[in-house]
């Protein structure tokens, strides 16, 4: 590994404070060593697949219906034989949770999609889980084929090369329908930020409907 790599590793490994990072970030799926994937954002259209999936305690869940609601909503891709960009994504989310603490699992959700449903079951997920969960508020999905890659290609991260899955993480409004994807490996503070302005806009399009009255209506960004 050369000073270069060590240094982006140490730098990443102190931003996300977890032990996760320096054992997995330095390579990609084909071991070989490489640099962390740049952190870029852009804004994102979902659509939300109306297909049945299962959390890590094995009981069914629809994403939309279940799980975002009308809550602010931080949504990460990985799956349990990764051991490269995946556990970064995981221990970014866990940072997350870990700072907004009790407000995850009442206004906001976590929620971590396998990207290889025939090998993450429930079980598997629920395993991988107890190494970056700390509390509720955080479901882990898996399903069958059909439904993992309609849910997926949906919000916009399938891909059909497992190697190729890029570290992304979808941060977003179900009430409002405003979402952003991060690629690479964000600092966790960034994705907080975008949460609390999310939250802020909220209190502010209410306070403007009861000063405006029912014609009034959310400002757009």
């Amino acid at each position: 590994m050369n000073a270069k790599l060590a240094c982006n590793l140490l730098a990443l490994s102190l931003l996300l404070g977890g032990e996760h990072v320096l054992a997995h970030a330095g390579h990609d799926h084909s071991g070989h060593a490489e640099q962390p994937p740049a952190a870029r954002q852009e804004k994102a259209s979902v659509r939300f697949a109306d297909v049945s999936l299962l959390d890590q305690n094995g009981m069914p869940v629809r994403l939309e219906k279940d799980l975002v609601g009308d809550r602010l909503v931080v949504m990460g891709f990985i799956y349990t034989r990764c051991t490269t960009v995946c556990p970064v994504v995981s221990s970014i989310m866990s940072k997350v949770q870990q700072q907004l603490g009790g407000r995850v699992g009442e206004e906001i959700q976590l929620v971590s999609i396998s990207v290889d449903p025939q090998r993450d079951d429930s079980k598997r997920l629920l395993g991988y889980a107890k190494a970056f969960q700390r509390g509720p508020g955080w479901s882990w999905l898996t399903g069958s084929s059909y439904a993992i890659t309609e849910t997926l290609k949906g919000l916009g991260s399938f891909s059909a090369d497992l190697s190729q899955h890029p570290p992304l993480i979808l941060v977003g409004d179900g009430r409002s329908g405003h979402w952003t994807r991060y690629y690479g490996f964000t600092d966790p503070a960034v994705l907080i930020s975008e949460i609390n302005r999310l939250s802020a806009r909220r209190v502010h399009a209410k306070s403007t409907a009861i000063a405006g009255g029912p014609d009034s209506q959310e400002v757009q960004p």
